[in-house]
């Protein structure tokens, strides 16, 4: 691994020693949440007697606090902690996908692959690609958590770069550029289902196209590319070279030149194999009929089959030419072998497993207790008391947007809540909804990877955990507010040309405000 031997008593690098230090004294991520549980906890007890005055969107009532330590609360939780648990969405897509992924990688598909992928591409392109791949990996939902991120740190460590410069690099790609994709994914008709009707609320003939940011994301996926890129090489890995060495049980990197005769073969044949059902599959979707759409013929929509399916697919095109590799190169001789590397993939995720369990108990605890609710509306009225003017204000929320995000996880929940607010404000001062959906997804993208609330976070620390194992949530967050600063800063700035120059965010509806 390379070494940087550059002066380390810059600014930046003592402060981000400084958030390194003081994050990894914070308690084991499974133990945080739990406290925060508890707090939230306290929190409802302590304010569910105060009546506010600001209205909850989502139903049109004054919000309230509720009460969690009440004798029904408590036996409700008690009663529905499995269930509340086993349905933690981010569970059953990492275990699920995990299992394809393990016999792919188990296989030594994977492994095949990264080598021919590192033969054509320019060492100097491998992270601009990386991260690229990342903000791609939208169009699958939350795929890229569970695919993209580790793969890299195994493609930066085969390379001989540092492997958590790789996994910083695609966690910015996936999770900070969450709102920037060249392809449609599924969160556009998901916040224009929330745009449209806040929008209504003004005038009731307004039309939001699902794809009104298309263009801006479009181009602001080259933007956080190069953003990333320049910081992972110029920043990251440096500091990480210098302070954060290698030091955990990994198997040597894997020689990248060459191919025996049985991986070559069994990498085509898999490969070919997967490619053929693939191309079936795309042709199954076709018809207006296919049992892939929904009831409106539509692919894409959230009802759909086959959005449903995202994650089973996952699994299945993983696991398909893992086992076609295993057992033409020789890995496998027997079914035993593939449920071995199964088992083995399982082990990884006993970590993340026990952490999981506590976060799910902390987000329904703060879902319930409308707390997260409150810190958004009020955030919201605050913003709208200060009459800033148009361009002022969608800086405003960015910003809010942001920092909400550090404490409400899921970009649907906060917009669901801060769309009926800011939508309609913005469009009596003339500036359409989709400019307002735009600057909250930009504050929502660039705070993700700095905030261990989010619950794939504590899944990126077992990832970097592989690599050397003293990390914490310090070290993640260390690593990535670099990429959050300036995400947010020239991503805004990037958002306010758009707006100076007139330039179009996407497919506009047929009604439209100026800007």
């Amino acid at each position: 691994m390379t070494t940087d031997s550059s002066d380390d008593k810059g600014l930046v690098n003592k402060l981000l020693g400084h958030v390194e230090r003081i994050g990894n004294k914070l308690p084991d991520p499974a133990i945080l949440f739990l406290i925060s549980m508890l707090i939230v906890w306290i929190l409802s007890a302590l304010m569910f007697s105060i009546e506010f005055t600001d209205i909850n969107p989502r139903d049109g009532m004054p919000i309230r606090v509720q009460n969690l330590l009440t004798g029904t609360a408590m036996t409700t939780f008690m009663a529905n902690m499995v269930g509340i648990f086993t349905s933690f969405a981010p569970l059953g897509v990492v275990l699920v996908a995990m299992l394809g992924v393990g016999v792919a990688d188990g296989s030594g598909y994977i492994h095949t692959a990264i080598k021919m992928m590192l033969k054509k591409t320019p060492g100097f392109l491998l992270t601009p690609a990386v991260i690229f791949v990342g903000i791609v990996s939208h169009s699958a939902i939350d795929a890229g958590y569970v695919l993209v991120i580790p793969l890299g740190g195994i493609i930066f460590y085969a390379a001989g770069r540092h492997p958590m410069a790789g996994i910083a690099a695609a966690f910015a790609g996936v999770s900070g550029g969450f709102s920037a994709n060249p392809l449609p994914s599924a969160i556009d008709p998901l916040l224009q289902g929330f745009t449209q009707p806040a929008a209504q609320i003004i005038d009731q003939s307004v039309q939001v196209n699902p794809l009104g940011n298309y263009y801006f994301t479009a181009a602001s996926s080259i933007l956080v590319t190069l953003i990333g890129w320049y910081i992972t090489d110029k920043i990251i890995e440096p500091r990480l070279n210098k302070n954060n060495p290698v030091d955990a049980d990994v198997e040597k990197a894997p020689d990248m030149g060459s191919f025996t005769v049985e991986e070559k073969k069994g990498f085509w044949t898999a490969t070919i194999v997967t490619l053929v059902i693939f191309v079936l599959f795309v042709l199954a979707l076709i018809p207006t009929d296919s049992p892939f759409r929904d009831a409106t013929g539509s692919l894409t929509s959230f009802t759909a089959p086959v959005m449903q399916s995202i994650v089973p697919l996952i699994f299945l095109f993983f696991l398909l030419p893992g086992v076609i590799h295993g057992f033409v190169s020789g890995k496998f001789k027997t079914s035993k072998d593939v449920i071995d590397v199964m088992s083995e993939s399982m082990k990884g995720m006993a970590y993340y497993v026990v952490m999981a369990f506590f976060c799910s108990l902390f987000i329904y605890a703060f879902a319930t207790s409308n707390l997260g609710a409150l810190l958004a509306i009020k955030g919201a009225s605050f913003l709208k008391g200060l009459n800033l003017s148009g361009p002022v204000t969608i800086t405003g929320i960015i910003f809010l947007a942001g920092f909400v995000n550090l404490f409400v996880g899921s970009a649907s929940a906060k917009w669901a809540m801060l769309a009926p607010i800011f939508v309609p404000m913005l469009m009596q001062l003339g500036y359409s909804p989709e400019l307002t959906q735009a600057a909250y997804r930009v504050g929502d993208s660039s705070t993700n990877i700095i905030t261990p609330l989010m619950p794939y976070f504590p899944l990126v620390v077992v990832f970097c955990q592989k690599y050397v194992k003293s990390t914490g949530i310090g070290t993640l967050v260390s690593v990535m507010i670099p990429y959050s600063i300036a995400l947010i800063i020239l991503w805004t700035i990037f958002l306010v040309i758009f707006w100076v120059l007139g330039i179009p965010l996407g497919l506009q509806a047929s009604y439209m405000y100026g800007g």
